[in-house]
């Protein structure tokens, strides 16, 4: 299986007369690649909620890193390639990149180096592929048409299988849940 290079994103707006109009209509130009060779598509970022839909202009034109902004949402695609060795990786750079706001005293260190956690509701929707979630202590198998719904909990992604999976994530600011 390949997956398209590409994930086209339209954004529609109101013209000054009020009129539903399309704003972006192509390949979205928000594209990063981590450095175990996952590919991250970034469409669409919020700042505050309910969400300020006015403007005209791209708003994931700007450097975000995993979680939205606060009181913000973000929409993106994963592409997420079969895992290789990550004996040699540090367990806990993940965790590490995204910082103490992140974290918290009662969560459980990494068993991982992907592993991390969110203060988000995480929607993940597997469109292409199969891949594994770890948690602390278990692990869940999600194929194409599966949705996980993620509570701010510790998690990795693992692709064990010999072809990528590709994941939409729609990621919504929360609360702390270990308060």
């Amino acid at each position: 299986m390949s997956l398209s290079k590409e994930i086209r994103r339209v954004v529609t707006t109101h013209d000054d007369s009020g009129k539903a109009v399309v704003l972006l209509d192509g390949p979205t130009p928000h594209v990063s690649r981590r450095p175990e060779g996952a590919v991250i598509y970034n469409i669409w970022v919020t700042d505050e909620t309910p969400a300020d839909m006015k403007g005209k202009t791209d708003k994931m034109a700007r450097q975000i890193d995993i979680p939205p902004p606060r009181g913000g949402s973000v929409v993106r695609f994963l592409d997420l390639p079969p895992t290789g060795d990550v004996s040699t990786l540090d367990v806990g750079a993940m965790q590490a990149h995204l910082g103490p706001e992140h974290s918290h005293p009662r969560a459980k260190k990494p068993r991982h180096p992907s592993m991390h956690r969110t203060r988000t509701i995480d929607y993940a929707i597997i469109m292409a592929g199969e891949c594994d979630m770890l948690l602390d202590d278990s692990e869940v198998h999600l194929k194409a048409g599966d949705i996980l719904v993620q509570q701010a909990t510790n998690h990795a992604w693992v692709n064990r299988g010999k072809e990528p999976c590709r994941i939409c994530f729609v990621l919504v600011d929360g609360k702390e849940p270990l308060a």
